[in-house]
């Protein structure tokens, strides 16, 4: 005896998997290259992976960052902070949530959980974050006009 299953799958057309491939490869490719400016410390890199007048909401700074020589400056000073402290960060990101927007924009989803490793120490989990964005289309990529960032031991 077979049950017939209540879940309904919509078809997706081979067209738009293929399209919608391509775009979630291309919002990984990104945050990789982003995550890995930031952890290597190169903040004016960092930052123009964002848009001139983006805004960064973190909770452990009292307003958001508005635009891209706050968000230089803001890096900054926390790669002076972990280099004088000898602690390196990793940001591992991923399960990323990608919807494009009739806007043209892409709303992105994703978890970030940041390693902290001190010379000659262990490396720990340092936060867990779930980040919201919004991504725009530019001439050869994407930059993070907004983001949200929110962690787990605040929530």
């Amino acid at each position: 005896m077979t049950t017939q299953s209540t879940t309904t799958r919509a078809a997706v057309r081979p067209r738009d998997a293929e399209a919608f491939g391509a775009l979630y490869a291309q919002v990984q490719q990104f945050y990789a290259h982003q995550m890995q400016l930031l952890d290597f410390g190169e903040c004016e890199r960092w930052a123009a992976t964002f848009t001139e007048d983006a805004t960064f909401e973190v909770p452990t700074l009292p307003e958001p960052v508005v635009g891209r020589p706050a968000l230089a400056a803001a890096t900054g000073r926390t790669a002076a902070q972990l280099a004088a402290s000898g602690t390196r960060h990793r940001h591992f990101i991923g399960m990323f949530d990608v919807a494009e927007q009739p806007d043209d924009t892409i709303r992105v989803r994703s978890y970030a959980i940041v390693y902290a490793s001190p010379a000659g120490g262990e490396s720990q989990v340092h936060r867990v974050c779930v980040c919201d964005d919004v991504l725009v289309r530019v001439v050869g990529g994407l930059r993070v006009a907004t983001r949200v960032v929110t962690r787990d031991d605040l929530a």
